[in-house]
């Protein structure tokens, strides 16, 4: 058995729209061909592929790396592969956070349940976790992503709703900022590929 896709293909239609819609600077590197076919062919539900890379198509992704080795806007460019299930929306941490700030915890229904209980559950691609902070409501302190994650971790046993992350944290670090639990969710419900710490800033 063997592949129905033509990655090399793929990824230099992808690296097309990216150009168009980043700037004709962005490029794909050579080192990161495998983390990207691996983000293809999870969109995609090749489930020969997914194999060889052991990735577990039921779950979501956790995109890990340095600052500037093109997380976001490789997310974003996934938007065009996804086969109807796994369409997705892309939301800043730093977006939700601010929102919770004017709106308070109706925010943390809004991006787990939908805006009310009988609302359509929804893939999201939560970025740059890590970059908010912890915020008060009314004097209220809250670690915002933290009950979204745990929230999402339910729909995902239940519904089956996939949630996909981008972060700078390493996992003891995403530990110390969002506790034990939110670790232990992370590691059930998504898919770890890791960009080399060592990678340069490609902005």
């Amino acid at each position: 058995m063997t592949s129905k896709y033509d990655y090399p293909e793929i990824i230099a239609w992808l690296e097309k729209k990216g150009k168009k819609d980043f700037g004709d600077k962005f490029q794909f590197l050579e080192q990161d061909t495998t983390n990207i076919t691996k983000l293809i062919c999870y969109f995609l539900d090749d489930e020969y592929t997914a194999a060889q890379f052991e990735i577990d198509l039921s779950k979501g992704i956790l995109l890990s790396g340095p600052v500037g080795c093109g997380k976001t806007s490789l997310m974003a460019l996934m938007r065009y592969v996804p086969q109807p299930n796994k369409k997705f929306f892309m939301k800043t941490c730093r977006d939700i956070s601010f929102e919770f700030i004017k709106d308070g915890y109706e925010v943390i229904q809004r991006y787990s349940h939908g805006h009310n209980t009988h609302a359509e559950h929804k893939n999201y691609c939560f970025d740059d976790l890590g970059t908010e902070k912890n915020l008060k409501y009314f004097g209220n302190e809250c670690n915002v992503m933290a009950e979204i994650i745990l929230s999402r971790y339910d729909i995902f046993i239940s519904k089956k709703i996939y949630t996909h992350i981008t972060t700078n944290l390493s996992a003891s670090e995403i530990e110390t900022a969002y506790g034990n639990r939110v670790r232990s969710r992370l590691r059930n419900m998504l898919n770890l590929i890791a960009f080399d710490k060592t990678d340069k800033d490609k902005r």
